[in-house]
């Protein structure tokens, strides 16, 4: 069997590493987050270097192709804990591809130009800055602490670092946001004229400050038809501009799209490592130990698990169809034979033939696979769901 016909014969080509410190926690988020003050950074950064010694005993890395550092807010780290993280990096996995994509998530108001250099001199070479807003009102009501004022000042100095393959995510559907604000901040973020935007609508997430207030009805968001009237508008906005809606929520120049979020859609490998975070490699999936301090100590004694399992491949073939359908090229007949050796149509016949007739998803003949509608796409989570459980159940 040639070795292309099992891409599970190699090692993982994406690296995601988790810092979990912030500043403050956002009202929405729910991700393994904790506020700076008082945390043992150093001994975080100690323990995950351990990790990633761990990792590549277990699984070696060979040429990898993105990295990405997510949070949390990485650029929390002051410019000496950056470069001690950096080089731990760059230590443990050490075969980077000649056009490796090395992103690192940043607050604005966090980037100041001695950090930016050190990121940049430790391989850097992508930022994703959480943006959200361009109104200071909508800001403040969501929990963040930055202003628009620092969101441009943050920008310019990672331009001045050498850093220009950046990009901002934005939100909608916030509390109290209307259609005419979100169109003010696709605008100002176009004349930014940057590669790449993510644009995610809000989701009210259990155990967050939102949850509670939305519990109690004292939480304004936008009305259903509003909310599909931000989504139409956005991606009118943004083809408009030039800009390829590769991913229900991503848009791209072509040639931007962020390579280390498209191991994800096709569920291909990647290395998950710090506190919570998950990875997937030869069909088995771990997820960390989740506290600051429980990892740490769990780093002493070897890999920090706070479970694993083997995925079934009933289970992988279902992640593979639901990921790979969030792209707009969608999923390709080829690909599916090739990780399963089996036949997409046979395996899925019953889900595609219903979301097909239902005008939810199309074929894609350039491809040779099944893309989502322009229907499709504004219903993708009803589309998803038929996917799920559907070998399984």
């Amino acid at each position: 069997m040639p070795e292309t016909a099992n891409h599970h014969a190699s090692a993982p080509k994406a690296v995601y590493i988790h810092i979990p410190f912030c500043t403050n926690k956002c009202f929405y988020c729910d991700f393994n987050s904790y506020v700076l003050k008082d945390q043992p950074v150093m001994d975080y950064l100690r323990a995950l270097d351990r990790e990633m010694e761990l990792t590549v005993q277990a699984t070696p890395a060979e040429e990898i192709k993105t990295i990405f550092v997510g949070g949390g807010t990485p650029t929390v780290l002051n410019p000496q804990e950056m470069e001690y993280f950096l080089n731990s990096v760059r230590r443990h996995f050490p075969n980077w591809a000649e056009d490796i994509e090395f992103t690192m998530e940043a607050n604005p108001g966090t980037t100041d130009a001695e950090k930016l250099a050190v990121m940049k001199a430790g391989g850097v070479n992508r930022v994703s800055f959480g943006v959200q807003a361009f109104q200071n009102e909508l800001l403040s009501g969501i929990g963040r602490i930055h202003n628009t004022d620092d969101v441009y000042r943050s920008l310019e100095n990672a331009r001045s670092a050498g850093l220009h393959n950046l990009s901002i995510d934005l939100m909608f559907g916030l509390p109290n946001q209307t259609v005419e604000m979100l169109d003010y901040s696709v605008s100002r973020a176009l004349e930014l004229g940057l590669p790449h935007y993510s644009i995610y609508s809000l989701k009210v997430e259990e155990n967050t400050l939102f949850h509670t207030l939305y519990q109690k009805n004292q939480l304004p968001l936008p009305g259903e038809e509003d909310e599909l009237n931000m989504y139409l508008l956005l991606m009118d906005r943004m083809k408009a501009a030039g800009f390829k809606q590769y991913e229900i929520s991503n848009f791209a120049k072509p040639g931007h799209e962020s390579r280390h979020n498209i191991t994800y859609w096709r569920n291909e490998d990647y290395y998950g490592l710090g506190a919570g975070a998950h990875g997937y490699a030869k069909r088995r999936r771990h997820i960390n130990i989740k506290g600051v301090n429980p990892y740490v100590e769990a780093c002493k004694q070897g890999l920090p698990r706070l479970e694993q399992f083997e995925v079934t491949k009933a289970e992988a073939m279902e992640d593979f169809v639901m990921v790979g359908l969030r792209m707009l090229d969608g999923i390709r007949f080829s690909d599916f034979a090739e990780q399963f050796g089996a036949s997409l149509e046979e395996t899925f016949h019953a889900p595609l033939h219903k979301m097909t007739s239902a005008g939810l998803l199309e074929m894609h003949e350039d491809h040779g696979g099944y893309r989502l509608s322009e229907k499709g796409v504004l219903f993708g989570n009803e589309v998803f769901a038929e996917f799920i459980g559907a070998l399984t159940s």
